[in-house]
């Protein structure tokens, strides 16, 4: 790691106390854009649970597609 590490932190006049590097602030950007994600998915699974039919259609699985009957459905699949 001490090539590697050497090229990506350059050890010109950086002060470790309060500038942060180019792949700290890409990773914290990006780590904040997850947390955004996770803050949207959480939200709207907690708004499934609390009302699943909402977002259902009007119709049901008893109407059957359209020609078939309810009995019928395996045979329409072949």
């Amino acid at each position: 790691c001490i090539r590697s590490c050497a090229t990506l932190v350059p050890s010109g006049n950086m002060t470790p106390d309060s500038s942060m590097t180019l792949e700290q602030k890409t990773t914290f950007a990006f780590v904040i854009l997850l947390f955004i994600f996770l803050g949207i998915l959480i939200v709207r699974c907690f708004r499934i649970l609390l009302d699943p039919y909402r977002s259902m259609p009007t119709s049901t699985w008893a109407d059957g597609p359209d020609g078939v009957e309810k009995g019928q459905f395996d045979y329409a699949l072949a």
